[in-house]
């Protein structure tokens, strides 16, 4: 095997080795045995265009093309012409193929499901780095390099991953990376031998020159990636960022510090709500006498950018062993009750954050979990989620009056300032609506109220699952005027507004009230997924409201003790509300390119994965694709690859010897023969060298310069047929370039496309292949046994 071809497995090796480190991102992980194939189809590809061979920049484009095709034949075949060459509708799909990826990635937690838009952006990023690592360390023999592309496939995974088997990721990657090194550089490696080894790496020839560099290249590897598995033990834990899962890794194993910052879990509330099945998330057993004020919150959401609303990062904690501290701003003076709550979460439905009635005073639960004391939430620890447990939960239920809310004291000042942030880029329409609605209020709660009836009652707003969440500074403003939308729209708005009137706010997330059951429990599912604010109020602490209309319960201390009040009744369960928006899914929403989940679960749906039985292609139908589109590709250039690699090896020869001087010689005179043949001049084997030299000057009509160096050829070629001891002529491989460039110019734009693409000397093919099948079918017959071989007949060969 030749080196460069070592080197070409070695790259893929490297970079499928580094992409391993991507499969606990995504479930199910058999994508990586397609990426496999493709990445090998691609290497392939290179090793064929750098045997022609091809100009370096050439030959990352044609890899760079290949991979396009093999993209396009696995995801937009029905996009493309003939099902193989992509054009604008393909390059359409790919780019919402992308950017459906993109918003999956936003919207679920580790392990996603393999939507389409995922599957695109995993192969395509492997066959991208791949075809960067390939014409790194190949292409270009510097493999050095070739590792920052793997670093950036690791780094992403990593980056992304609960961090529960990194270690292996990063062996496997650097194992790969160091395997690259070794094949391209094992002389490199060699100069460190009396460093690790205390010898002397010797000179060729000599015993263990050979051996040296790989006992070298081992040792560094193992000293490497040792101190890499082993240093960051010895360094401070860095966590956080907004790519950190939650609880993936937060502090420094059980103890007590640490910080947590949370991916947001609004992007998956619509997604939820628009599930065709609604799926049972938990099911709940509680003390509480009426089951539909009972909120399971999950986490707040109090950073508002202009854009969105997301978890600050925060300090946790150990969970406190006993009762938990009493909930901010809630004073003696409020009626309370504590009851129990039993909760069993599906075995499907992994969240990394605990849902819990709020606010909890306590928890009994088994499993890595951390206290985080402002939100009073539960967040996983190293990978830690909820799926298939069981707990209980110990809260307050909460029973302020409205006279005790519109009484309330201002609050902290620290409070206040932290929690009516508003970004200077909310449109001016927030305040000044918010402004209108309240108008006539005397207090903070009179206001709050009155945003809430603004939502549900007064304001003509229509709940719909279908509106897009929308991002960017006037996603609120839009809602304002088109007055459709979800609990996200209504949660934010509200909040929002609820801050432009200096009243301390932030969003919640969690799950309203289930159906109740005829066993005492309550059902809790997809569709029950719900955000609503949270405002504060000094002495009662943080408030739940409901601005959400046909959603969930409007709290009692938000209702007027009047016989016509037209508010919703407040003991209405969230299922017993008309469910028709969140039955009829969007169409750019369907669970046929994607799982539809809230937080981190399983999917057991058909359609959420890639179909494996007979839904969609076989593995064997793919690479019936894929080999007839390289076929296609390949085949109508094969003429001009093989023509381009016969001129490279016949003008790369080297006269150095007396046996190599004739053979360079006759070499480049086949080159102008055969170039002369492919602009219409064909040979004539009856003339002598300087009669077909001659002929070749005045049908190609050449210039004197190019005429002479036709003449010098032949000169060369006459001497190696007819002198004793022909001598070396220098600058023929110049001569033949100069006449070739001649006889180009002098011919056609039309002769010049079909020497090119079409070159008649490539019927030399045919013509070998030809000779070669006579010779093997002559030593066949030859190697025949002679009980079976005519006693009568001989080869005429074997005559005289």
């Amino acid at each position: 095997m030749s080196g460069r071809l070592r080197l070409t497995l070695a790259s893929w090796a490297a970079t499928l080795l580094a992409a391993c480190a991507l499969l606990p991102l995504v479930d199910p992980p058999f994508w990586i045995v397609q990426a496999a194939f493709l990445l090998a189809v691609q290497s392939g590809v290179g090793a064929v265009a750098r045997r022609v061979p091809l100009a370096r920049p050439l030959t990352v484009a044609v890899q760079a093309l290949a991979a396009l095709v093999l993209l396009t034949l696995v995801f937009a075949r029905e996009h493309a012409f003939a099902g193989l060459l992509p054009g604008p509708d393909a390059f359409r799909f790919f780019a919402e193929l992308l950017d459906q990826g993109g918003t999956d990635v936003g919207r679920y937690a580790i392990p996603a499901p393999l939507s389409e838009g995922i599957w695109l952006m995993l192969i395509g990023g492997v066959l991208v780095i791949g075809l960067l690592v390939d014409a790194l360390a190949v292409t270009f023999r510097s493999a050095a390099p070739a590792g920052l592309p793997l670093l950036a496939l690791y780094s992403v995974a990593a980056g992304l991953s609960d961090g529960g088997a990194d270690w292996l990721w990063f062996l496997l990657a650097a194992a790969g990376y160091l395997m690259l090194l070794l094949v391209e550089g094992r002389d490199r490696l060699s100069q460190w031998g009396r460093v690790f080894g205390g010898a002397s790496p010797g000179s060729p020839g000599e015993p263990g020159y050979a051996r040296a560099p790989v006992r070298t290249g081992r040792r560094i590897g193992v000293l490497a990636v040792g101190i890499a598995l082993v240093a960051p033990l010895a360094l401070p834990t860095m966590n956080g960022g907004l790519l950190d899962p939650a609880g993936s890794g937060v502090g420094p194993g059980s103890g007590g510090g640490g910080t947590i910052s949370a991916v947001n879990p609004l992007v998956s509330l619509r997604d939820s709500l628009n599930v065709d099945e609604d799926r049972q998330v938990m099911s709940v057993r509680s003390e509480a006498e009426n089951v539909s004020d009972l909120y399971l919150r999950i986490v707040s959401l109090d950073d508002f950018d202009g854009t969105t609303w997301k978890p600050s990062k925060r300090s946790i904690t150990t969970v406190p062993d006993g009762a938990f501290p009493t909930p901010a701003g809630l004073g003696p003076d409020i009626e309370r009750e504590e009851i129990g709550t039993t909760i069993s979460i599906a075995d499907w439905y992994g969240q990394d954050w605990l849902p819990m009635p709020y606010p909890p005073s306590g928890v009994d639960i088994r499993g890595n979990w951390r206290y985080e004391p402002v939100g009073m939430t539960l967040v996983g620890d190293h990978g830690q989620n909820t799926r298939g447990l069981t707990y209980q939960v110990r809260s307050l239920d909460v029973r302020p009056t409205a006279e005790q809310l519109a009484a309330a004291s201002a609050p902290p000042a620290a409070l206040e300032r932290d929690y009516t942030e508003l970004p200077d880029s909310l449109p001016a329409v927030v305040s000044r609506t918010a402004r209108e609605v309240t108008e006539g209020a005397t207090n903070a709660y009179d206001q709050a109220v009155m945003l809430q009836d603004y939502f549900t009652l007064s304001g003509g707003f229509e709940y719909d699952t279908e509106v897009d969440v929308g991002s960017g500074s006037e996603a609120i403003a839009r809602f304002l005027r088109g007055k459709e939308g979800f609990c996200v729209h209504f949660s934010f708005a509200m909040a929002s507004m609820a801050r432009s009137l200096d009243i301390p706010a932030r969003v919640a997330v969690g799950f309203a009230p289930g159906t109740p059951q005829a066993n005492g429990t309550v059902a809790v599912g997809r569709r029950d997924a719900h955000a609503w604010p949270e405002l504060y109020f000094e002495g009662v602490g943080w408030t739940r409201f409901e601005p959400t209309p046909t959603r969930g319960s409007v709290p009692e201390y938000t209702v007027p003790e009047t016989p016509d009040s037209a508010l919703p009744d407040p003991a209405r369960p969230s299922a017993a509300e008309p469910s028709e928006p969140a039955a009829a899914p969007s169409k750019s929403e369907s669970c046929s390119v994607q799982q539809q989940r809230l937080g981190d679960c399983a999917s057991e749906a058909p359609l959420a994965t890639l179909p494996t039985d007979g839904d969609g292609p076989k593995w064997y139908v793919v690479l019936g694709w894929v080999l007839g589109g390289l076929a296609v590709l390949v085949l109508p250039l094969a003429p001009m690859l093989w023509r381009l690699r016969t001129r490279s090896v016949r003008l790369g020869a080297h006269g150095r010897s007396e046996a190599g001087t004739a053979s360079h010689a006759l070499a480049v005179w086949d080159e102008l023969t055969d170039t002369a043949w492919d602009v219409g001049i064909s040979p004539d084997e009856s003339l002598t060298p300087r009669r077909a030299a001659a002929r070749i000057v005045r049908l190609g009509r050449l210039d004197p310069e190019a005429a002479a160096s036709v003449r010098r050829v032949a000169d060369a070629v006459e001497q190696v047929l007819y002198a004793p001891q022909p001598r070396p002529t220098a600058g023929l491989t110049d001569d033949a370039r100069r006449v070739v460039a001649g006889l180009r110019s002098g011919a056609g734009r039309g002769m010049r496309l079909r020497a090119l693409f079409l070159p008649r000397s490539t019927v030399r093919v045919v013509w070998a292949v030809s000779a070669r099948w006579a010779a093997v079918r002559d030593r066949a017959l030859a190697l025949r046994p002679t009980w079976r071989k005519p006693t009568w007949r001989k080869p005429s060969r074997q005559q005289g």
